[in-house]
């Protein structure tokens, strides 16, 4: 399980790294998952040794949503008198996520 951990945690360092150097606009961790990806497209055995660690991960990762409820407590006030921008932020990103989801689903279909 360390090693497994160790490894997440060395993609998601990377990620970070390259994010910070090159000023990317994309977030350190999407970094890494993508660069965790390519890797394990490019060792398939790797992806069989990780998997039972990762499945374990997975079946906890409502833990990770604790410090956005912490932080929304935290800063009720600015949301209460921002729930506009809010709420259309919110709306526009679940319909753009649906729209997109269908056209890869679509692409996918062919």
């Amino acid at each position: 399980m360390i090693h497994t951990f160790a490894i997440l945690l060395l993609f998601q360092t990377v990620g970070e790294t390259l994010a910070y150097a090159f000023s990317l606009p994309v977030p350190g961790p999407v970094i890494g998952m993508l660069l965790l990806f390519c890797f394990l497209i490019a060792r398939p055995a790797m992806a069989d040794k990780l998997a039972a660690t990762t499945l374990e991960f997975l079946k906890h990762l409502s833990l990770l949503f604790i410090p956005a409820g912490v932080g929304i407590m935290v800063h009720a006030q600015r949301v209460a008198s921002e729930w506009l921008p809010i709420l259309a932020a919110l709306l526009v990103s679940a319909i753009v996520s649906l729209v997109v989801t269908a056209l890869v689903l679509k692409g996918l279909q062919k």
